[in-house]
């Protein structure tokens, strides 16, 4: 998902910033650059692909864009589109010190009238002012917004519960193959800290849920309907009924059509 990372003992650079509107339509920039990009939208939606992973970004909305990945516009964006940018690079870290590390989250909503957004104009206004004292805060009050961003992402994941949001999506998605791809599109998180936190919160990992519920789901369709194996194999996201049905007996100890014929049998 290429989060954006910071050190906790140096200061990012921020070596551009500024808020623009868009006089006309427009697609955005195609590079590689080799700073890290924060985009804040305010009026509009900005549409980029990273990668080749297409995100939209709207009103209210903060986006990250890593340094050395490839990015574009993927469609065309409005006249009267509006947003804060900042590029900026991580800072060096003190040696010999451990280096811890702080994942931003790839995209978090925020009001307009949030600290975080208020941090951002203030921002904004260092960078511009012709006061050296402005230029020598405006990194440490960069590096305040992030940290504050980061904050706020940890704590709407503690109060909404994202194994549970994790049990939710997968659930919505039992006829589908199991993907770290698509869960790391659906939460803007990385597959890494998704497993670990599922793992601790739910004692399994996210592939054992989500074949749980596949196994459920058949077990359902072998007692209720007269659909053949590989017809149920296909409707739980399995393209192949034999690897479906050795799933199948690794879960319940017996085969699909021994399961069946034993709850017939009631």
């Amino acid at each position: 998902m290429y989060e954006v990372e910071i050190s906790n003992s140096a200061m990012p650079v921020v070596t551009e910033c500024g808020l623009l509107a868009a006089s006309e339509p427009f697609y955005h920039m195609d590079r590689t650059a080799d700073f890290n990009v924060l985009i804040y939208v305010t009026e509009g939606i900005i549409y980029v692909a990273e990668d080749g992973e297409e995100h939209e970004i709207n009103p209210g909305e903060i986006f990250f864009l890593k340094r050395g990945v490839h990015h574009w516009g993927s469609r065309e964006i409005k006249k009267g589109t509006r947003w804060y940018f900042f590029h900026f690079k991580e800072g060096e870290p003190i040696p010999n010190r451990y280096e811890e590390k702080t994942v931003l989250p790839k995209k978090i909503y925020i009001s307009d009238d949030s600290r975080p957004a208020h941090m951002i104009q203030r921002c904004i206004d260092m960078f511009y002012s012709s006061e050296s004292i402005g230029k020598r805060r405006l990194h440490r009050s960069f590096f305040d917004i992030l940290s504050a961003l980061a904050d706020e992402a940890e704590v709407k994941e503690r109060r909404q519960g994202l194994a549970d949001r994790i049990c939710e999506y997968l659930g919505n998605h039992v006829s589908e193959p199991f993907s770290a791809a698509a869960l790391e599109k659906e939460f803007y998180l990385s597959y890494k800290h998704m497993a670990a936190v599922f793992k601790r919160d739910k004692r399994e990992t996210m592939q054992q849920y989500h074949t749980r519920l596949k196994i459920n789901a058949a077990c359902y369709l072998l007692k209720s309907t007269l659909m053949p194996i590989g017809e149920i194999a296909a409707e739980t996201g399995y393209r192949d009924a034999l690897y479906f049905s050795r799933c199948f007996r690794a879960a319940k100890g017996i085969s699909p059509t021994e399961f069946r014929r034993s709850v017939r049998m009631y």
